[in-house]
């Protein structure tokens, strides 16, 4: 079966905005009174809001201490924090390739989509001027489920109007490349091979891709 459809995850393939998630979940760790590093913060990749606020807290030896209420509490204040960042964002953070090989997939008459967890992804887009880029973007407001879950993956090929065996995924994160896997689609690795596993091409950046190759996956 040929290649149809091409899903592209967000962040650390796209953009790279985990900076400012970082940004904002130490801010919140400072005002909770301890440190959360960066080392602490790789546990958080491709996580969802509620799972990673408790990452933190467990980090600071908080978990537990408080009502399901404050949490929400919590995880708005620091999405909030994050949003006041990332709405400064601009073209200039397009990773780098990411034009040329949206470009690329569709002059080959392919179909586009994203399928990111993150409920700010329009907003992101939209900053980077890259929404017409897109057939589809399934994003964290549109899923119930986080990946490694192929929810996400499973939405954009319907939106898509293609079969999960006619679609290649683009994913940075473990639990991405899973869930594409899960979903019954090609799963390309975005990354260093000693940080990810599963996956049926791995690449440092979308620079090194060649949609035509791709397409004959």
């Amino acid at each position: 079966m040929s290649i149809r459809a091409i899903l592209f995850d967000l962040d650390g393939v796209i953009v790279d905005t985990a900076k400012y998630h970082y940004l904002a979940w130490r801010r919140l760790a400072q005002e909770l009174g301890f440190e959360f590093t960066e080392k602490d913060n790789e546990r958080l990749k491709g996580v969802s809001r509620m799972r990673s606020l408790e990452i933190l807290l467990e980090v600071g030896g908080l978990l537990g201490k408080f009502s399901e209420e404050e949490m929400n509490r919590m995880a708005e204040k620091k999405n909030n924090w994050y949003v006041e960042y990332i709405t400064k964002m601009d073209e200039s953070e397009i990773l780098k390739g990411t034009l040329d090989c949206l470009k690329g997939f569709r002059a080959l008459g392919l179909k586009t989509a994203l399928g990111s967890a993150s409920k700010n992804a329009r907003l992101i887009l939209d900053n980077l001027k890259l929404v017409p880029y897109f057939d589809a973007i399934i994003d964290g407001t549109k899923t119930s489920k986080a990946k490694p879950d192929p929810e996400v993956f499973l939405l954009g090929a319907q939106a898509l109007g293609v079969s999960p065996e006619e679609c290649v995924v683009f994913e940075d994160a473990q639990a991405g490349i899973e869930a594409a896997k899960s979903a019954g689609m090609k799963a390309i690795a975005v990354g260093r091979p000693e940080d990810l596993t599963g996956y049926d091409l791995i690449v440092k950046g979308l620079y090194e891709v060649n949609p035509a190759e791709i397409a004959k996956l």
